[in-house]
Order: structure tokens, then C-alpha cells, then sequence
């Protein structure tokens, strides 16, 4: 990419999520874009290599989410996040440095980033933080709040879906999920002696390892599974997904069923 060109392709197309890559190096911007085109319901819009073209390029092909280098040539990445808003953009924005000082991470806190990434990292990496990105992303644009829980879970990211007074009234799932494969992966992720990877949870449901990475991420970022890392001999650790029994039903004041296959066609209602 020259000096001062925006690549742009127009906005997210059927429902994706569009993503703007801003970094200065251009080889990195085309692995960065190369990477977030291979996730499912992600699309890149556009690239650009300094924070004024980072500017209008939101300006442009308004994104949903900008991948965020903070060394930029002429100015630090984080002094673009308040001149988004001044110009009353709403996009999100991810992080992706080699910035390691605890400043530049507490400076990405106060301006409201979605998550930081350091540099360098593996697709891995990268894309479990989008598909956790676009759960929360749906989960927040359905949130109804009726009291204060609902604005906690908001403001402590968790953004856990609100259930209805009325017992027993189904969750809604974020836009293609569906409430058959969201009880099929919470009754084998309860049912499991321990933790499942997502190629174990595959294994044992029948669906796709993305899907079943996409499910499990999504429990995990309502409260419903934590998660720890199992690390090898080589290579980079596994993410590892255990049921959280406070995460629903009970928490909510919701009596569960008296079967796990009822607790999963009761609990995740239709989109």
C-alpha cells in the first residue's frame, strides 16, 4: 500500500462484521487481514497505514470493529480512539501491538477497547478473540435492561442475556446460533467428566469443531463455562471449557428442569 492510500472493498457484506486493519507495515496489514478473513462472519473492509487515514477510512466504509496498531507514523494508535468519537463513530476497537508497557494497556482500558492483542501472535489467537468479539457484540445489541443486574453485566462485559420475568422463558442466542446446538454443546460440556476442548466437544456432538468453538465461547462469555489452558511438550496451548453450574437457572431464580436434555431445549430459546 503507497503512502496515503485507504484499500477499501466496501462495507461487511450479509450480515459479516466489518473490520478496518490499521498498520503501518504493510506485509503485517495483509497477514492481520489474511487472518480475520479466515473467521466466520468477519470481513475485511479496508487497510490503512497511519492514524489520519485510519480516520477517514471509519469515515468511509464505516467498520464495526478496527484492528488497532498503536505504533503508528504520526501519532500514537490510542490518540485515534477519541477522535472516532469526537466525529461520532461508533465502532469498536481491538488492539493489535507490540506495545508491552503497562501504560499504553491502562490507556486502552480508559479508552474503551474491546480486547488487546500482542504482537507478535497466532491465528489462534486472533480468532478466538473475534469469535468471543462477535457473541458479545450480539449479546449487547439484544440486551433488554429491566434493573440494575442488567446494567452491572453490561459495564463488567459479560453482557449476559436477560431472561424474561416470566419463568423458564427461553434466552435469545445471538444471529446464527441456533437453541438445538446450544442444548446439544451445554449438555455434553455438563455431562463431561472435567473439561472438553473443541475438537472434543466436536467429537462428542457431531458438529463442526468451529461451531463447537464458537458455542463454547459463547458459555464462557456469558458466565456459563471458564476456561483454562492445557499446555504441550510443543506448539501453542489448548483451550480447555468447563460447565460454570452458577452461570444460569439457578443464579436466576429459575427452578432448572429435572433432565439435562430439558435444561438445554428450555434454556436457549428460538433467534
Amino acid at each position: 500500500m503507497r503512502d496515503g492510500e485507504v484499500a477499501g472493498g466496501g462495507v461487511g457484506a450479509g450480515g459479516a462484521i466489518g473490520v478496518l486493519v490499521v498498520d503501518d507495515d504493510f506485509r503485517v496489514a495483509r497477514v492481520h487481514r489474511a487472518c480475520v478473513e479466515r473467521v466466520d462472519s468477519f470481513r475485511v473492509v479496508g487497510v490503512a497505514g497511519s492514524g489520519e487515514q485510519a480516520l477517514r477510512a471509519v469515515g468511509e466504509l464505516r467498520p464495526d470493529l478496527v484492528l488497532l496498531d498503536l505504533y503508528l507514523p504520526d501519532v500514537f494508535g490510542l490518540d485515534v480512539i477519541p477522535r472516532l468519537r469526537t466525529a461520532r463513530h461508533d465502532c469498536d476497537v481491538m488492539v493489535v501491538s507490540a506495545a508491552r508497557e503497562a501504560d499504553a494497556v491502562r490507556s486502552a482500558v480508559r479508552h474503551g477497547v474491546v480486547d488487546y492483542l500482542l504482537k507478535p501472535f497466532d491465528f489462534e489467537d486472533l480468532r478466538g478473540r473475534l469469535e468471543r468479539y462477535a457473541v458479545q457484540r450480539g449479546v449487547l445489541r439484544d440486551t433488554v435492561v429491566r434493573g440494575q443486574a442488567d446494567v452491572d453485566r453490561v459495564l463488567a462485559g459479560a453482557a449476559l442475556p436477560v431472561p424474561s420475568v416470566t419463568p423458564r422463558r427461553p434466552v435469545r442466542l445471538p444471529k446464527g446460533m441456533s437453541a438445538e446446538t446450544a442444548g446439544l454443546v451445554e449438555r455434553t460440556l455438563r455431562e463431561a467428566e472435567g473439561s472438553l476442548s473443541a475438537s472434543e466437544c466436536a467429537r462428542l456432538t457431531g458438529v463442526s469443531r468451529v461451531s463447537a468453538r464458537r458455542y463454547l465461547e459463547y458459555f464462557h462469555t456469558v458466565g456459563a463455562a471458564e476456561v483454562s489452558l492445557r499446555y504441550g511438550a510443543t506448539g501453542r496451548p489448548e483451550r480447555r471449557y468447563r460447565f460454570v453450574e452458577r452461570g444460569r437457572g439457578r443464579a436466576l431464580g429459575d427452578a432448572p428442569p429435572s433432565t439435562p436434555a430439558a435444561q438445554g431445549s428450555a434454556r436457549w430459546g428460538p433467534l
